[in-house]
């Protein structure tokens, strides 16, 4: 059985293909020499910074614009997390055939009080679609909104603001999710990202996944998805979180 063909299995089966923990380029290589169609990447590097470590600028800057070029070979939307002091410069960048559709932010409250001077309370996301991707704003509609479009009463579909606010995933809060990971995300936030981009069966890919919050939306979602780690700690943990085995390739 070949790569392509033990992934689309997974995909029938479970939704969801967990790769064995490799490369971030070497997944990506995967996914392009299968053939197979990626709606969303979800691209969440370490910040260069703190946890992670602290490359050159120059070769940060190499990495990161490495990652969002690879990323349009196989994908339509590319979603790029960091601070935005590490990220902003990246707007300008959007790979051939892309354009930046939107700056996200992710806002919270509950910062640690540990830092001296300003507390960071917020992330940065980048969006860049592919020229002609429709995004899908009606996934927000409320049922009034809902009934006004069917009936053709809307003239347009109002999409939701672009600071998402969702507390760290911190302490007490969001016990459930937790899973170890130092700079996990809330399932709240990329649950709007995966609306706004996706359809129901499409395909999200994750090789970057960490604590495996893109898997765990997908698989409440209604979408697909094929996710990766470098880090055989942190491919077990989301073994553990969604309850399915990694893909033997």
């Amino acid at each position: 059985m070949t790569r392509k063909e033990k992934i689309n299995r997974a995909l029938e089966n479970d939704g969801i293909v967990i790769l064995p923990p490799m490369d971030v380029f070497k997944s990506m290589e995967i996914i392009r020499r299968s053939g197979i169609r990626v709606t969303c990447t979800m691209l969440d590097p370490w910040y260069n910074k703190g946890v992670g470590g602290e490359l050159p600028v120059q070769e940060y800057d190499k990495f990161i614009r490495k990652l969002l070029n690879k990323s349009a070979n196989f994908s339509d939307l590319i979603y790029l997390w960091g601070f935005p002091e590490i990220i902003g410069p990246y707007v300008r960048y959007a790979p051939t055939g892309f354009k930046l559709s939107s700056w996200l932010t992710w806002y919270y409250k509950n910062c640690p009080s540990v830092i001296r001077g300003w507390r960071s309370s917020q992330n940065a996301c980048l969006q860049f679609t592919r020229e002609g991707f429709s995004l899908h704003p009606e996934h927000f509609l409320n049922d009034e909104q809902k009934e006004k479009l069917a009936n053709g009463k809307m003239r347009y579909i109002p999409g939701p603001p672009t600071v998402i606010e969702s507390p760290l995933i911190i302490g007490f809060v969001g016990k459930k999710e937790q899973t170890g990971h130092p700079s996990q995300k809330p399932e709240a936030v990329f649950e709007k990202l995966i609306s706004m981009a996706t359809l129901k069966n499409e395909i999200v890919f994750d090789p970057m996944a960490g604590s495996g919050t893109t898997a765990a939306v997908v698989k409440k979602s209604g979408r697909k998805s094929i996710v990766c780690d470098m880090s055989e700690e942190y491919i077990c943990k989301i073994e553990n979180r969604l309850g399915i085995k990694r893909t033997i390739l």
